[in-house]
């Protein structure tokens, strides 16, 4: 099994999973059960728009139009981020 997404693939984030505001240190967290991954802004970004009924190729599309950035480097940029989440069990894909 590949962990890639295909463009039409609609990622989205598990039960128990979810972005959550870290009053503690401040901006935003990944919460897992038993886990918290501090984001970046772009991780931020890419999760932002992860919503289980935007595809990746839709997602892809909007980060490059509202970063102006070139359609190639975002899809790869945020197809590493997902395999890494889903590689982990953090993200779920549904076709």
């Amino acid at each position: 099994m590949t962990l890639e997404l295909a463009p039409t693939d609609k990622p989205i984030l598990p039960r128990g999973v979810r972005v959550h505001q870290d009053r503690v240190r401040g901006g935003k967290v990944l919460l897992a059960p038993e886990k918290a991954i501090t984001l970046d802004p772009i991780g931020e970004a890419i999760l932002s728009r992860v919503t289980g009924t935007a595809s990746f190729e839709e997602i892809v599309a909007d980060l490059a139009s509202t970063y102006d950035a070139p359609v190639e480097q975002i899809a790869k940029d945020v197809q590493r981020f997902l395999v890494s989440l889903r590689a982990r069990l953090y993200l779920q894909v549904a076709s």
